[in-house]
C-alpha cells in the first residue's frame, strides 16, 4: 500500500511518501514562503528521488483542517488536483490529530494549539493507551504491542483561557505542541495549573509522515472519500466573511 501525503495547513509544508507502512521519504520546510511556491516542487523532488511513479499510489492523504485558510486550499487543490486526474481517493485527516500522533507513546495528554488569531486556537485533547487494554480508540492500530490513539477531545477552535480549564480539569499532566505554543506560552505558563510541558521543535510541528501513517489507518478502515467531495474543514469562518457578517449586523 502506498499512501501520498500533504500538509499545508499551517507555516509548515511537507510532502510524504509511505509505503507499507516504511516511510520512504519526507521533505518538511518551514519557511515563509507560499505553498503554492513550495508543495508541487517539494512533491516533484520526492517523485523523482523514490521514482515514483504517481499512478502507483493508492490514494493521497492530506491534513482536511483546521488552519490556514490558504494553506489549506492549496493543500486540497493539488490533492483534488491529482485524485481527480489519476482517480485516486483522498484520505483527509485531521489536522490536529495528525501534530498529536507525532508524540506517539508519551503517557502524558497530548495537546497541539494552532493559533487561530483573536486570542483563540484550533486544538484538541489525545492520550495513547497501550493496545493490550483494549480501549476503544478512534484509531485501532492493529499492533497489539503497540499503542491506540484516543481522542479525548475532538479538534475545535475556543477561546486559550477555556482550553486552560479544560486541562486543568483533566488533572493530567499534559504535553503542549504546535505553532500556537510560543504565541501563547505566556498565558499558559498563568493558566494552567496541572503539570505540562512543550514539547521540542522536531515533534512540535505538522508534518506530512504522520499525516500519511494515519491516514494508512484510515485507508484500511474504508475512512476515504473521492476527490470530487473533499472540502477543507475550517472549524470556523474566515475573516472576511466574519467582518462581513459584523458590517451587516448579523
Amino acid at each position: 500500500m502506498k499512501i501520498l501525503a500533504l500538509d499545508s495547513s499551517g507555516i509548515p509544508a511537507s510532502v510524504a511518501l509511505l509505503e507499507d507502512n516504511v516511510l520512504k521519504a519526507e521533505y518538511t520546510i518551514n519557511h515563509k514562503k507560499t505553498h503554492s511556491q513550495t508543495l508541487l516542487p517539494m512533491l516533484d523532488e520526492i517523485k523523482n528521488m523514490t521514482e515514483l511513479e504517481l499512478d502507483s499510489v493508492d490514494a493521497i492523504a492530506l491534513t482536511a483542517g483546521p488552519g490556514s485558510f490558504t494553506g489549506l486550499r492549496i493543500g486540497s487543490a493539488t490533492a483534488k488536483g491529482i485524485g481527480l486526474a489519476l482517480s485516486k481517493p483522498l484520505i483527509a485527516v485531521p489536522t490536529v490529530d495528525a501534530i498529536a500522533y507525532g508524540m506517539y507513546g508519551t503517557e502524558s495528554l497530548i495537546c497541539p494549539i494552532m493559533d487561530a488569531r483573536r486570542n483563540q486556537v484550533y486544538t484538541g485533547v489525545y492520550e495513547f493507551v497501550n493496545a493490550q487494554d483494549k480501549p476503544e480508540g478512534i484509531y485501532v492500530t492493529g499492533d497489539e504491542h503497540g499503542y491506540e490513539f484516543i481522542v479525548r477531545m475532538p479538534q475545535c477552535a475556543v477561546d486559550i483561557a477555556e482550553l486552560c480549564d479544560r486541562l486543568n480539569e483533566f488533572n493530567r499532566p499534559v504535553v503542549m505542541c504546535g505553532d500556537g505554543v510560543p504565541v501563547f506560552k505566556d498565558r499558559l505558563n498563568e493558566l494552567l495549573k496541572v503539570p505540562y510541558t512543550f514539547a521540542p521543535s522536531h515533534l512540535s510541528l505538522q508534518k506530512a509522515g504522520s499525516v500519511a501513517t494515519l491516514g494508512a489507518i484510515m485507508y484500511r478502515k474504508g475512512m476515504t472519500q473521492t476527490a470530487a467531495e473533499h472540502s477543507p474543514e475550517y472549524l470556523r469562518l474566515s475573516q472576511a466573511e466574519r467582518e462581513r457578517k459584523e458590517k451587516n449586523g448579523l
